[in-house]
């Protein structure tokens, strides 16, 4: 099994981690964003650290800045689809075409806009029920 660490991190610290990382070698496994039940969201950058993963994890922000420019296409794909899903912002990305999905499918804050399965469901049922 492999092991995983997860370390608090504030946004401010993200470019100098990514550059200090970068200079080490280190290779960025991925980033991953979501929204815990409260609405905060959470993005995480994992690196891979001699077959250990670091999981540095900012909370609470929706605009933080890009690591296009020291991690590249590593980077990229993964912050480009985070702003096209979610209403979270990485400052200096290009975000001028979309990955997936075609403008008409966005609000005005720029991330799609998704009903929990939950409430379909209800809605279907509350309308067979007005019938």
């Amino acid at each position: 099994m492999q092991e995983y660490r997860k370390i608090s991190i504030t946004k401010e610290e993200i470019v100098p981690l990514a550059k200090k990382m970068r200079g080490d070698n280190i290779h960025l496994a991925m980033i991953h964003a979501f929204y815990k039940k409260d609405g905060e969201p959470v993005v995480s950058y994992e690196y891979d650290i001699a077959g250990v993963i670091n999981s540095y994890t900012v909370k609470g922000e929706k605009t933080l800045p890009s690591i296009v420019d020291i991690y590249d296409l590593g980077a990229e794909w993964p912050e480009r689809e985070i702003m096209e899903l979610m209403d979270i912002t990485f400052e200096g990305l290009d975000n001028s075409k979309r990955l997936f999905m075609p403008e008409s499918m966005f609000s005005e804050e720029g991330h799609i806009l998704v009903t929990p399965i939950s409430e379909l469901i209800k809605e279907r049922e509350e309308k067979e029920g007005a019938k």
